[in-house]
């Protein structure tokens, strides 16, 4: 007879294992069934945790292979129908078991990962409409188009617009930074410096038949999330070995690379083709500069370039002063292997930097009260690497106990918040995260992304990155410009410095031609380096030396350097300064504004639904609609009386006097996200309809105007103005 079956919420319990319960044959068996754990309530709960599930779903799974090892058993010893048929039905319990944490722990894997099937749908929708309205579209349609390249239509660009004009505001002249517009091609010699030529590449795989190109590691990062999410009977090692992948992506060299891409079996996804080993392949558009082709150059695959060679000028035009702050809106170009996700990662995209040079022994910010009090979702390294997520952390608090390295580099994290949120950012999908260790360059200090979820995840939007002195001193060693700053003392100081003073006579004698290269390896020693030189020549009389621009080591000896200590008065103190550098990538930004703007409702007749985007009105793309209510001469002269009322107050938009019914024309405009309507229906007053809550107020046709710019500008809320004029109960249909 078979076990009563106890069951939770949602799934069955047995209260032991099932195959001690029949003829005594079974008992023979009972070692090579896994001892059944119970999904408990606590692992019932909705927050069950993928691992706690994979565990039980391991353990369920081996039960049922015991279990079939018991019905096989039976079978072949030719014992009773009536045991047989028990164990059999006990088999098949244990399969509807497995089968419902199997759907559990998709459910569990789905959900962190926003459900993919959802996203997707919800993605379609989305950009369908924004294609369809024009807000972008692929680049060279009728040409069939180019990957990575895409046009902003008339909405697209007026948004786009908005964004920038808010993020000057926010930024450029609140914070009174010094803006700049730089060329977009640039020498190779400049990107030398800044590390680009060598080092700003991605691996690349080709499939071996065709030479479609790939970047190597979304292949690896694809296959591990598919895994992850859609094989519920992988187990708990294997779960373990893809999230290490994942965390560990970015650190795996060349050679590792190319051995998971092999162990694992990934081929071309479009071909199934194989593929070759990766290699590395530097994603800048080159060019050359003049017809002798003698110049080389490339596009900027950023704008910070051009602020850092101009620091000497424009530490000047500030009047010799730090802090200060230079920032460049321009374009920039990454030729990426395999671009993808829409405006996410695309060739040709918008850039949006700030450079803030401040003292390195003083990263304090005078303004950091202004911020200190913010709290919003962060993701430290802490919690990272502990597998937790991100949380609710107060912004001083951070700066305090030192997660966010310094004052400048918070004040920046919390007026990046403040620009995100603005813009129309859903601050509940706004998360800053710390980068890991395995990510910072090794001059950094720290570095923040401020991450927005879409459909696509967590996209990284912003950089927030203390860059410490590495790109002025890169500039400066590769031109001979010291890019450095000065601070005059009110007395002078008295310092001790390191004084290393080479013979040339003795180093000629001793190194002829190569006495050059020697003397700029001792001048180039650091204080420590030069006093380990002089602590073993005193005690030896001479010291192997290592010349790297030689490549081989010499023998220096006593006389032929003099190092020593000496105290000087100093009036100033030289430094190369650091950099705070905030990075937007604007058609990012967008792109997830779009996502978090959009909603459906119904229609008034519940017959379809109506696309909405909820754009602020500081970010939308046209300000206002001005309908007559019917088709009537008296009724379209008071519209174009408004409407030159609202151009001439530099207000965006449409005048619409077709006879199509009023409720298509709403949710016309709606679907662009224009947030206010205004309905001629009378030749006195008019009515402004609100986007969202399609709320109405009457207006006088004098005012109409200065009431949407108030609102529109941002200097009052649609609630303000809903206190001081009267509400209207519209007659008219809406949508």
């Amino acid at each position: 007879m078979l076990a009563t079956v106890l069951r939770s919420s949602r799934f069955p319990v047995y209260s032991k294992p099932i195959v001690t319960l029949f003829h005594p044959i079974c008992r023979r068996f009972y070692h090579l069934s896994a001892v059944y754990t119970p999904l408990t309530p606590q692992m019932d709960a909705a927050d069950a945790s993928e691992e706690t599930l994979r565990g039980v779903l391991a353990e369920k799974q081996a039960s049922v292979d015991a279990q079939a090892g018991v019905v096989r058993k039976l079978k072949a010893e030719a014992a009773a129908k009536a045991d047989i048929e028990a164990a059999v039905e006990s088999l098949k319990a244990l399969k509807i078991e497995v089968s419902a944490v199997a759907k559990r722990l998709q459910a569990v894997v789905s959900s962190s990962g926003g459900g993919s099937g959802d996203r997707e749908a919800f993605r379609q929708v989305v950009v369908n409409t924004l294609e369809r309205r024009l807000f972008y579209i692929p680049s060279f349609k009728i040409y069939r188009g180019v990957a990575g390249l895409y046009d902003y239509g008339p909405p697209g660009c007026a948004v786009k617009s908005n964004v920038l004009s808010l993020w000057r505001q926010h930024f450029v002249l609140e914070e009174n930074m010094l803006e700049v517009d730089c060329p977009c091609v640039t020498p190779e010699i400049v990107l030398k410096a800044s590390g680009h030529v060598d080092k700003f590449t991605d691996l690349m795989v080709k499939d071996e038949k065709t030479g479609s190109c790939y970047r190597a590691d979304h292949l690896l990062k694809d296959f591990c999330k598919e895994k992850l999410e859609k094989d519920s009977t992988l187990p708990s090692v294997k779960v373990a070995e893809l999230k290490h992948i994942l965390a560990v992506l970015d650190d795996l060299s060349t050679e590792e690379l190319g051995a998971k891409l092999k162990e694992y079996g990934i081929t071309a996804p479009d071909t199934k083709n194989p593929l070759s080993d990766p290699y590395p392949f530097n994603l800048m558009f080159q060019t050359s500069i003049g017809p002798s082709g003698l110049s080389p150059g490339y596009m900027r695959p950023e704008t910070a370039q051009g602020i850092f060679v101009n620091f000497k000028d424009l530490y000047y035009y500030n009047g010799y002063r730090l802090p200060f702050a230079a920032a460049q809106i321009g374009q920039a170009f990454r030729n990426e292997i395999s671009p993808r996700q829409g405006l996410l990662r695309v060739r040709e995209f918008t850039l949006a930097e700030i450079e803030h040079f401040v003292d390195p022994e003083d990263k304090s910010h005078p303004k950091f009260v202004d911020v200190a009090d913010l709290e919003f979702l962060m993701f430290p390294r802490e919690l990272q690497l502990s597998g937790e997520s991100a949380k609710l952390i107060n912004l001083g608090e951070a700066v305090r106990k030192g997660t966010i390295n310094n004052e400048t580099l918070g004040y920046f994290i919390g007026r990046v918040y403040l620009f995100l949120t603005r813009l129309g950012i859903d601050k509940e999908r706004l998360r800053f995260r710390q980068h890991l260790p395995n990510e910072m360059a090794h001059y950094a200090a720290d570095c923040w992304d401020a991450e927005i979820e879409c459909s696509y995840g967590w996209i990284e939007c912003v950089g927030i990155a203390d860059r410490s002195a590495y790109d002025l001193r890169a500039h400066t060693d590769k031109s001979g410009v010291s890019l450095v700053a000065h601070e005059t003392y009110p007395e002078p100081r008295e310092v001790e410095k390191l004084v290393i003073t080479p013979s040339k006579k003795e180093l000629g004698l001793a190194f002829k031609g190569n006495q050059k290269m020697v003397v700029e390896a001792l001048e180039a020693l650091n204080q420590a380096e030069a006093l380990e030189v002089k602590a073993a020549l005193e005690s030896k009389g001479e010291i192997e030396f290592g010349v790297c621009t030689l490549g081989k080591s010499v023998i220096i000896k006593k006389n032929m350097v003099s190092i020593s200590m000496e105290k000087k008065k100093e009036h100033q103190r030289v430094f190369t300064p650091s950099v705070i550098e905030p990075s937007f990538g604007i058609g990012r930004i967008i792109y997830c504004l779009f996502e978090h703007s959009f909603y459906t409702r119904p229609s008034k007749s519940d017959d379809e639904q109506l696309n909405v985007f909820r754009f602020p009105p500081l970010v939308a793309p046209i300000k206002c609609t001005v309908f007559p209510l019917i088709k009537s001469q008296q009724f379209d002269e008071v519209a174009k009386i408004i409407a030159r009322s609202l151009r001439s107050n530099g207000i965006s938009h449409i005048i619409d006097i077709t006879g199509t019914s009023i409720g298509k024309r709403y949710a016309r405009t709606d679907e662009i996200g224009v947030p206010f309507a205004i309905t001629v229906d009378s030749t006195s007053s008019v009515t402004i309809r609100e986007r969202d809550s399609k709320e109405q107020i009457r207006v006088s046709i004098d005012e109409v105007a200065s009431v949407v710019k108030e609102v529109a500008d941002g200097q009052s809320t649609w609630a303000d103005i809903m206190w001081r004029f009267p509400t209207h109960s519209a007659s008219h249909v809406d949508d």
